[in-house]
């Protein structure tokens, strides 16, 4: 059994570029940075940055272009290609990237969710302040590990 999957969430390097196949359907191709922090055997902080080229294909890559500018975040459900062609100076050139099958916007920046926008003069009536999120609250509960059923 053979499995190519790829799940990311991170932060657009720059806006996506939309662009049309001959057939007629749009494409949009982005970079996405992704992030790892540990801490070394010392117990110093480390981080570690990877980029990634994105390719959405039709409705998705429409969204994208739509919605999506540097700095925004998103998660994205795809799988690894890798394309090889010849440049124009007559190099071989290769490059990996994610083909989206699935993408999900993150928060928007500045806190607004569409549903929740105020007019103007209902946020100057409040001060100009900014909602606070809601948070979930969970109870605190012991939890008996002789209680599990398997």
């Amino acid at each position: 059994m053979n499995l190519n999957k790829v799940f990311i969430i991170g932060n657009l390097t720059r806006d996506p570029e939309l662009r049309n196949l001959p057939s007629g359907a749009a494409v949009a191709s982005f970079g996405v940075a992704t992030n790892r922090v540990w801490k070394n055997q010392n117990g110093e902080k480390k981080e570690d940055v990877q980029f990634h080229n994105i390719v959405l294909f039709g409705r998705q890559a429409e969204i994208a272009q739509q919605y999506l500018s540097k700095g925004s975040s998103v998660f994205i459900e795809g799988r690894l290609q890798t394309r090889n062609w010849e440049a124009q100076d007559g190099s071989k050139r290769t490059k990996t990237e994610i083909v989206g099958e699935r993408m999900q916007l993150g928060p928007r920046r500045g806190g607004d969710s569409q549903g929740d926008r105020q007019t103007p003069q209902e946020s100057a009536k409040e001060g100009g302040k900014k909602e606070e999120l809601e948070t979930i609250e969970y109870p605190n509960e012991e939890i008996n590990p002789e209680e599990i059923p398997f």
